[in-house]
C-alpha cells in the first residue's frame, strides 16, 4: 500500500520518463553533493508512491556494487569526490532501474498501442520482454534435469555441452515456433490494420503529481 493509495502502477509512460529523467540527471551532476540529496529524496518519493519491491531489491545491489566503486575509486584517487560521484552514478542507475521494474511488459505494450506506436515496436518489445522470464524458467527445468539424472555438474564442459546447451537450444527453437504461430493465430499483423486495445492505461493525476515532484525536486537541487 502506498501514501496515495494508488492500486495500480504509474503510468507506463511516466515511468520511463522519470528513469530516464533520474539516470541523465545523475550522470550530469554526479560531481555534486547536491545530487546525493535528490537521490535520497527521490528513493524516498518512489517509496511514498508504493513502489517498494523496485526499492528494496536495489537496495543491496546499490550498497555492494556502489560501495565497491566507489572504494576502488577512493583508493586510486585518493579523491572523496570521486567516490561520490561514482555512487552517484550508480546511485540513478539502480532509481531508474527501481522504476522500470514498476512497469509490467503487458502494461507498456498497451500504453504504447493506445498512442499508435508502430506495431512493430510494441509487439517486438512485448516478446523481448516476455523472453527473459520464459528463459530463466527453462534454464532451471534443465539444470533441475541435469542433477535428476546424475549427469554431473553443468560447468563441466563435456556435461555443459551435451546435458544442457543442445537441450537448451532445442528448447528455444520449439518455444519460437509456438510463439510464432500464437502470434499469428491471434492476429497480430505488422501492417496498418485497424485495432483496439481492450484494456487502456489511465493517466492519473498521481501519475502527474509523480513526475512533476521528481523534475521540480531535480531544479531545486540545481538552483538551490
Amino acid at each position: 500500500m502506498s501514501f496515495f493509495k494508488i492500486k495500480r502502477g504509474i503510468y507506463p509512460l511516466v515511468a520511463i520518463a522519470a528513469s530516464l529523467f533520474l539516470l541523465v540527471f545523475g550522470l550530469v551532476t554526479a560531481k555534486s553533493e547536491r545530487c546525493s540529496y535528490f537521490l535520497l529524496c527521490a528513493y524516498a518519493w518512489l517509496l511514498i508512491f508504493g513502489l517498494y519491491k523496485g526499492c528494496l531489491r536495489i537496495l543491496p545491489a546499490f550498497v555492494i556494487i556502489g560501495g565497491a566503486f566507489a572504494g576502488i575509486f577512493y583508493a586510486v584517487t585518493g579523491s572523496s569526490l570521486s567516490a561520490l560521484s561514482m555512487a552517484n552514478r550508480f546511485g540513478s542507475l539502480f532509481l531508474a532501474a527501481a522504476i522500470g521494474m514498476s512497469v509490467e511488459s503487458v502494461a507498456l505494450t498497451r500504453n504504447l498501442s493506445q498512442m499508435r506506436a508502430p506495431r512493430a515496436i510494441t509487439l517486438g518489445m512485448l516478446i523481448s520482454t516476455s523472453f527473459v522470464p520464459v528463459l530463466k524458467g527453462e534454464i532451471k527445468r534443465i539444470r533441475e534435469a541435469v542433477k535428476t539424472r546424475g549427469a554431473g555438474s553443468v560447468f563441466n564442459p563435456k556435461v555443459w555441452y551435451r546435458a544442457f546447451l543442445i537441450p537448451l537450444v532445442m528448447r528455444l527453437v520449439k518455444i519460437s515456433d509456438t510463439l510464432s504461430l500464437s502470434v499469428e493465430t491471434r492476429g497480430f499483423a505488422l501492417g496498418k490494420v485497424k485495432y483496439s486495445v481492450y484494456k487502456k492505461e489511465i493517466f492519473a493525476w498521481t501519475d502527474l503529481l509523480f513526475i512533476v515532484g521528481l523534475i521540480v525536486g531535480g531544479v531545486l537541487a540545481v538552483v538551490l
